[in-house]
């Protein structure tokens, strides 16, 4: 696929500290790029550097055909942005401000259309010093999409939202997705990435440290957990990683897992005993991501 965005050896300091250190990578177009990282890593500077709001002190940077600080209307008209906070004139209503915000691009989605999409319908026509937190956040996803932009860039798009509204912008993400457009997301919610990102990438201290599907982030080697209960933990099979044993609940660890769960079911089933409550699990992404932060504050934020 042809990239969307390309990033080489991007670098950005303030002062003494290093925002960005030699950061190159890509988005492909149709892509959706979860950027991940604890505050100060990075995240901010490199969106706000994509937008064209900041400029990198080295580095090659390519949006859509355009450098960002210099690609003046035709760039701005590609492009969405969904901020933390937006600042709309509270004493307009929903219709209105969606409107206004529509009148800066040269296509727009039909007002009613979009008020929908983000759920919204019944407040259209509300002033928006009404809205809750959650609704506010639906309109600030509104007015991102109203110029019906080919690369959007959702910064916590969802914070606020209770579940079922966060499940409902999911499915919008998806939408926009199914026709095309592009994606960067910066986000604190795993599952949130887990769920929407066909890539992610992770800063540290301003540089790379993972990058990967949600799939494959993180170490090759992936171990999965088989945790049961039984009532005599005498004489437990030697497989994987254990077994580690607590209030009668055993734990194994198993980078063979097809393997290791066959053996185990085989000394069951001969000895007649029952593994009660068996489950078996891969590592969640909050598990994995927790490790490349462990590891990356262990190398000081070296790949």
């Amino acid at each position: 696929m042809p990239a969307a965005i390309t990033v080489k050896n991007l670098f950005k300091t303030y002062g003494e500290v290093t925002a960005l250190d030699g950061v190159s990578f890509t988005v492909a177009e149709g892509e959706v790029l979860a950027l991940l990282g604890p505050n100060g890593a990075g995240k901010t500077t490199a969106v706000e550097t994509l937008e064209g709001y900041r400029r990198a002190d080295e580095g090659y940077i390519d949006v859509l055909g355009f450098h960002p600080a210099t690609g003046g209307r035709a760039f701005r008209d590609r492009i969405g942005i969904v901020l933390q906070e937006t600042g709309v004139e509270e004493v307009l209503t929903v219709r209105e401000a969606v409107e206004l915000y529509g009148m800066a691009y040269s296509r727009q989605r039909p007002v009613d259309e979009l008020v929908s999409l983000v759920g919204l319908e019944e407040k259209a026509d509300s002033r928006i010093k009404t809205l809750s937190g959650g609704q506010r956040r639906r309109l600030d996803l509104a007015l991102g999409l109203v110029g019906d932009p080919d690369l959007v860039f959702l910064d916590e798009p969802t914070t606020g939202f209770d579940p079922a509204a966060r499940r409902k912008s999911w499915e919008l993400v998806e939408g926009l997705t199914a026709l095309g457009k592009t994606i960067l997301l910066t986000t604190h919610y795993l599952d949130e990435a887990q769920h929407l990102a066909d890539r992610i990438i992770v800063l540290a201290e301003g540089r790379i440290v993972a990058e990967g599907t949600p799939e494959s982030l993180g170490s090759a080697q992936v171990v999965t957990t088989v945790r049961f209960s039984v009532s005599d933990t005498t004489n437990l099979p030697a497989i994987g990683d254990g077994p580690e044993i607590s209030d009668g609940k055993v734990t194994y660890r198993s980078t063979d897992p097809t393997t290791d769960l066959y053996t185990l079911t085989r000394w069951a089933t001969e000895r007649g005993v029952e593994l009660a409550g068996l489950e078996v699990s891969l590592p969640t992404l909050e598990d994995i991501y927790l490790d490349i932060m462990d590891e990356a504050d262990t190398t000081g934020g070296q790949e």
